[in-house]
């Protein structure tokens, strides 16, 4: 009994043993082409397309995919610029997100002074990185599943508009990641950290109001003012603030208020978002946003229309897929910023808007519960964690104490720093994937804590409605 014992603690070590052999081989093959998907990522930050208009963005990923192998199936969910590429077949299927939308008006060079390249948009929140290394993961596995005979399937997910858009919300309804067993998915940070922390419920949309022009000066009675609608709403919007709960928040744009002053507006319109912890608290905000619309159409004469945009879950945290992936955080480990990149980042964080954070923890690998717990933003990865056990990880793209849709993280992403931060994800990812196919019991462990935390009545209800995707929300 004895010497069974043995032999099978033997096989069991000499199994672990092969499969870190094989996560080194694989974080190696990555490391060697960091040159080349660091030139794929720069194109998509020269291209620096919104929302449903990744044209170009998309087809670069889908080339790159297929030329390593990947079956692809384009225009999913009825959006010309989202896609899914598979390698594979059968269980487990493990699903990898790539992002690759721009935001508008934040055009930057990737130099440590704010100086703008003259386009209508810039990678403000990383995206370029996000497709480009969650690409670079799937091949990665992709390739150790043909060298070991690895039996299953790895899946990319071309996700656009993930900034407003709900792009994933609609890759959702269409079942497109219940395919999978476990999505896996990463985000550019200033530090590297597993991502912990919940995920605000967001509700976007534009509040239009139509009025009746006349000269502002020689007939203003004959007018009715549009924007003095929108005015009016926001007025509305901004004394209600005091009467919600204090984790909600409401931010608005006028994205249209009149062409001249001696004209009285006859169209106006203001974009909305309305953010909280809970869906609930969304849904009963915005409501009470939209009777405010109704009051100030009334009250100034004029006609509105409200367009839900955008509307995302909060996020459903995994905590076993956590674990296995903060593991391989920790084995893959950060990186040492060059004597070039040092003085690119001592002089951005000097840059208004910047922290003071020690330029050393690039190198360092924030802990479980090291991680700010407290929600702040939105994203449409939430709605994909209600349908499907889901983790992911943010990784030091930007100079450490750089904000998200910030000048300073475009002119980071464009560069070096943005390129290892990428990196770094693109090896975890692969090697998380790769615990994840070997070992099935923790796909199994996900799954029961995903049910566990659902509820076993959960049904799921997009807050967009059955809307068909807002293909021109940018325009």
């Amino acid at each position: 009994m004895k010497a069974i014992l043995n032999l099978a603690l033997y096989i069991i070590s000499f199994s672990l043993l092969a499969q870190e052999a094989d996560k080194k081989k694989v974080i190696q093959r990555l490391q060697q082409k960091e040159s080349q998907y660091g030139q794929m990522a720069n194109q998509i930050w020269r291209f620096a397309e919104v929302g449903y208009k990744e044209k170009q963005s998309s087809l670069l990923l889908q080339e790159t995919l297929r030329k390593a192998g990947f079956t692809i199936e384009s225009g999913v969910a009825e959006i010309p610029t989202a896609f899914v590429a598979t390698f594979g077949q059968g269980k487990p299927v493990i699903g990898i997100m790539g992002e690759y939308d721009a935001l508008p008006g934040m055009s930057q060079d990737s130099i440590p002074t704010k100086r703008s390249l003259g386009h209508p948009a810039g990678h403000a929140c990383g995206h370029h990185l996000f497709g480009t290394g969650s690409a670079a993961a799937a091949i990665a596995v992709k390739e150790w599943m043909q060298e070991t005979g690895q039996k299953g399937t790895i899946k990319f997910y071309g996700c656009p508009a993930e900034e407003g858009g709900s792009g994933k919300v609609y890759m959702v309804r269409a079942g497109l990641f219940s395919q999978a067993d476990v999505m896996l998915h990463w985000h550019p940070n200033n530090q590297h950290v597993i991502s912990m922390s919940n995920s605000l419920a967001n509700k976007a949309g534009k509040f239009r109001f139509y009025g009746l022009s006349s000269h502002a000066a020689a007939s203003p009675e004959r007018g009715r003012s549009a924007l003095d609608a929108v005015e009016a709403m926001n007025y509305m919007a901004n004394m209600m603030r005091e009467h919600i709960p204090s984790t909600t928040r409401m931010h608005y744009v006028i994205t249209n208020g009149g062409k001249a002053p001696n004209i009285v507006p006859d169209f106006a319109e203001v974009y909305y978002y309305v953010r909280s912890p809970k869906r609930d608290i969304v849904m009963d905000v915005w409501d009470r946003l939209e009777n405010a619309a109704k009051g100030a159409a009334l009250g100034t004469g004029t006609k509105y229309e409200a367009e839900v945009i955008g509307g995302v879950y909060e996020m459903l945290p995994n905590d076993r897929l956590a674990r296995v992936m903060h593991a391989n955080l920790q084995q893959v480990g950060g990186y040492i910023l060059s004597p070039s990149e040092l003085a690119f980042a001592k002089q951005i964080q000097q840059s208004e808007g910047m922290e003071m954070v020690d330029l050393a923890s690039t190198n360092q690998i924030k802990g479980l519960n090291d991680g700010d717990n407290l929600a702040t933003g939105s994203t449409d990865v939430a709605d994909v964690s209600w349908t499907v056990p889901t983790i992911g990880l943010g990784t030091a793209a930007w100079v450490p104490g750089t904000s998200a849709h910030s000048w300073q993280a475009v002119a980071a992403g464009g560069m070096s720093i943005g390129r290892k931060g990428m990196m770094v994800a693109a090896k975890t990812l692969a090697s998380t994937a790769i615990d994840l196919f070997k070992h099935p019991e923790l796909v199994k462990e996900a799954k029961a804590e995903f049910d566990q935390r659902r509820g076993p009545n959960f049904v799921y209800k997009s807050l967009l409605g059955i809307r068909q995707p807002a293909l021109n929300y940018r325009d």
